[in-house]
């Protein structure tokens, strides 16, 4: 647990909101403009370990732990903030170590297992899928209604492997056989999938170098290097466009990578030197900004000339749910939340200058009430 009660951070599926899980509950923020919109006191929810949005709805999925918890953390708990009341619960036979949704599908992760559910109505185990140790509770899915398939990658059993699988084309009755990529030689440390389920970024507990590959074809699409000291990775994630690509680590550097364009990444000035090998021959971040060091963090970018909100492909059901308000965010913002309470902002350009836009601790933020 970081100062001041946080246990984890996590950004919603457009990136425009965060959950702050707390020793004290739970509270949710808006990014731009940075507001506190819900708050879930200790006496409702207990202090919470995980949480999970449905991208701006009401329907929110927590995971208690800490010393004040009131759900046991074999339990994930949906809570519906339309009727201001718990829905709906389902137990597991071990802790719970990472919960994700999307429009149709619940992901839960164990230690050595990921369920799927159908999500919301009716709720039922679709399938259950075995994994090697899987402490951190590595799972990432495709989360866009108009994904080209319902991507959902985890670890593999054998070391530094992923496994990819097609939930659609498990509904279909076709084979439900995950495919398997061989992405590193060491453990998994993070995992990523873009919004179309087209591509997955990984990366091994060393925190040298990100992958990124061709889900569909299922080939390495362009090896991205973080840095030459290995590092603690906090997170990888995708730009909602999918052109970028950022990661944290404990170095207290946040790294930007391109995917579209990658010529604007920086290569080594050796990089021609062909024997001197794949060192030089990397692909450098395009921009970077410095964060607090060994301090963990999540990142986020700003979508590029959009309204963030629900998609209008949801099914009925959303249709009728409350949002969280929308508004438009310049593509070249990017966000970083931290476990220590601070809220960073910068502004990114294609040559690589980086300069921060705002600074804040989120924790000290006023609410605002106008859903």
């Amino acid at each position: 647990m970081a100062a001041r009660g946080i246990h984890s951070l996590r950004f919603n599926q457009d990136q425009g909101c965060f959950m702050c899980c707390m020793e004290s509950g739970l509270r949710i923020y808006n990014v731009e403009p940075l507001v506190e919109k819900a708050h879930f006191e200790n006496d409702l929810m207990g202090s919470i370990a995980m949480a999970e949005m449905l991208w701006r709805t009401n329907v929110i999925a927590v995971v208690g732990g800490g010393t004040r918890a009131k759900f046991a953390d074999n339990t994930v708990l949906i809570y519906d903030d339309l009727s201001k009341k718990f829905v709906m619960e389902v137990t597991f036979t071990g802790p719970i170590k990472a919960v994700r949704l999307r429009r149709d599908k619940m992901i839960v992760a164990l230690q050595r297992e990921i369920h799927v559910f159908s999500f919301p109505t009716p709720t039922r185990r679709l399938l259950t899928l075995e994994t090697r140790d899987n402490p951190k509770g590595l799972v990432e899915i495709a989360t866009l209604a108009s994904a080209q398939k319902q991507l959902l990658a985890f670890p593999g059993h054998k070391l530094g492997s992923v496994q990819l699988l097609d939930l659609g084309a498990t509904e279909a009755g076709s084979s439900s056989a995950p495919v398997t990529l061989a992405a590193h030689q060491g453990a998994l440390a993070c995992l990523a999938v873009n919004g179309n389920g087209t591509m997955v970024a990984t990366a091994s507990a060393q925190g040298t170098l990100v992958r990124v590959w061709d889900s569909i074809r299922r080939h390495l699409l362009v090896e991205l290097r973080r840095g030459a000291d290995p590092a603690t990775l906090y997170c990888i994630t995708f730009s909602r466009d999918s052109e970028f690509l950022c990661a944290s680590s404990d170095k207290g550097t946040v790294h930007i990578f391109a995917l579209k364009d990658t010529r604007l990444n920086r290569r080594s000035t050796f990089s021609k030197m062909g024997f001197l090998g794949n060192y030089v021959e990397s692909q450098w971040a395009l921009a970077t900004f410095t964060v607090p060091p060994e301090c963990a963090c999540v990142c986020a970018f700003g979508a590029r000339n959009s309204v963030i909100g629900i998609p209008i492909l949801f099914e009925r059901y959303l249709q009728s749910l409350p949002t969280i308000g929308s508004h438009s965010v310049p593509f070249c913002n990017f966000s970083a939340i931290c476990m220590d309470g601070t809220f960073h902002k910068y502004v990114f350009t294609a040559e690589g200058n980086c300069n921060r836009q705002a600074f804040d601790v989120f924790l000290d933020v006023c609410d605002d009430n106008d859903f």
